[in-house]
């Protein structure tokens, strides 16, 4: 078994006499530096002057500065820009004022994987990646709990990269909740991947070919809507408490018994195939190397298909039906990991 490491595996002790720089302000970036702050860290936010990150993080009490200053005041510089700007960002702002032995920690691998950054030999590179939203990693924090996460060590120039990453866990609540080691290719691929064939892609395309398929038999849009969108959350809640034993305890024996004779004719050998094509692009780089050429041109492919993707029949349907579902008024948007 895998082990999961908690508080009582990390010392804190010597990055806290050390200074950690926040460089990006978004939903995780937010989260990780006021829970290193209340765990008693020494941050310091990079942002660029007069920005709306600059403005949120002087109203959340933080010490500012531009990236540059920021990465040359701290030992540990936590680069939580998204991806594609990594490359910039690491150029420009944080190789030029590392020194020997600090670090360098993202909480996703794609740029370290992919070649996007090509770190210094004479640093630590770490990762620290929770499994959850930025406001998820805050709430969890403030009431005494965490998020889990995964921690890897890509490069240790100092010979303590892996305490560095440990205890930078430890300060966002992580260790509270349960760490796995585990390494950049594994959790950069992994994670592409269950974006791609389950969560993102392979979900929203299951779930918009079930209601086509039933409006395209004649049944009301509106009724396929609930039976193959707004009800999926019921579904997903259960699994996410008690895996798939306890989403099969609550569902009728009608739905368990469709479930099993029918499940393995929709997701089936042939998935499985398209699921390892989607991998092999993946573990190649075709992927990572598609994605950052379609930025570097400019994204028109992206923002066609973002377009034709919302335009989709379901999504009319969805947005009338949602504005008599009072409860989703209330809530506040939930933010990307």
């Amino acid at each position: 078994m895998e082990k999961i490491y908690t508080d009582q595996d990390v010392n804190t002790a010597q990055l806290k006499r050390e200074t950690i720089a926040i460089v990006g302000y978004g939903s995780q970036g937010r989260s990780h530096a006021r829970n290193l702050r209340d765990s008693g860290f020494d941050v310091i936010v990079g942002a660029r002057p007069g920005g709306a990150a600059e403005r949120k993080a002087k109203g959340d009490g933080f010490r500012t500065a531009t990236p540059a200053e920021a990465a040359r005041e701290a030992s540990l510089i936590a680069l939580l820009t998204p991806d594609m700007s990594h490359r910039s960002v690491y150029a420009h702002d944080i190789a030029p004022n590392l020194k020997p032995g600090d670090a360098l920690l993202v909480a996703h691998g794609f740029s370290v994987h992919y070649g996007e950054i090509i770190p210094r030999k004479d640093i630590d590179v770490v990762l620290v990646a929770p499994k959850g939203p930025g406001d998820l990693v805050r709430r969890e924090y403030e009431i005494g709990r965490g998020v889990p996460c995964l921690f890897a060590v890509q490069q240790d120039a100092s010979g303590g990269a892996r305490d560095k990453a440990l205890a930078y866990a430890s300060g966002i609540g992580g260790t509270a909740a349960g760490a796995i080691e585990t390494t950049f290719p594994e959790e950069t691929e992994t994670d592409l991947f269950g974006e791609q064939a389950v969560l993102c892609g392979g979900v929203s395309e299951l779930i918009t070919a079930g209601f086509e398929t039933l409006v395209e038999a004649g049944y009301k849009p509106e009724v396929a809507y609930f039976e193959c969108l707004h009800e999926l959350k019921l579904i997903v809640d259960l699994l996410y408490e008690g895996g798939l034993a306890k989403m099969l305890h609550f569902v009728s024996e009608t739905a368990k018994y469709g479930d099993f004779v029918s499940g393995p004719r929709v997701i089936n050998a042939e998935t499985k195939d398209r699921m390892r094509e989607v991998l092999r692009d993946i573990q190649t780089g075709k992927f990572a190397n598609d994605w950052i050429r379609e930025n570097e041109n400019g994204k028109q492919n992206y923002d066609a298909m973002f377009a034709a993707d919302i335009d989709r029949p379901i999504e009319k349907v969805g947005e009338r039906l949602r504005r008599h579902m009072a409860w989703l008024h209330d809530q506040p948007q939930t933010e990307a990991a």
